[in-house]
């Protein structure tokens, strides 16, 4: 099934995604990539409201029938909301990881941030690389 990897966001070497809102936040969660090399998702962990976090320090944690894995903050900044259907219902994540399977929301502390993230193109040359 051909990946498809959304061009208005900004992606990690983490595979994270991160939607920028316009409003001075972002929308995070894990990409289409990750969520399947992590097959099915059992339990997420997620951060608490109101947490600051730096960049590219975890963020949630994910935990599949196969492995536990860290979630990375895009960018620093304090988490304004939480996707706390992902209690219930994990395979969100699985099902619709650009959608309903995002995973927190954070008030950026510095949105130049943005600019150490790769692009779609970017991400996709680098899972690319990362399969051969």
């Amino acid at each position: 099934m051909a990946r498809i990897t959304p061009k208005d966001r900004f992606y990690t070497k983490e595979h994270e995604w991160a939607l920028d809102n316009g409003d001075g936040t972002v929308t995070v969660g894990i990409t289409d990539h990750a969520q399947e090399l992590l097959t099915d998702i059992v339990f997420v962990e997620l951060p608490e409201k109101g947490k600051v976090v730096a960049q590219m320090e975890t963020l949630a944690v994910v935990e599949s029938v196969k492995s536990v894995s860290d979630v990375y903050a895009p960018v620093g900044g304090r988490v304004v909301d939480v996707n706390g259907r992902l209690e219930e219902h994990p395979e969100l994540i699985n099902n619709d990881p650009y959608g309903q399977g995002w995973i927190a929301k954070i008030a950026m502390e510095d949105p130049s941030e943005l600019a150490s993230l790769m692009d779609a193109e970017g991400y996709e040359a680098m899972i690319a690389q990362e399969s051969h």
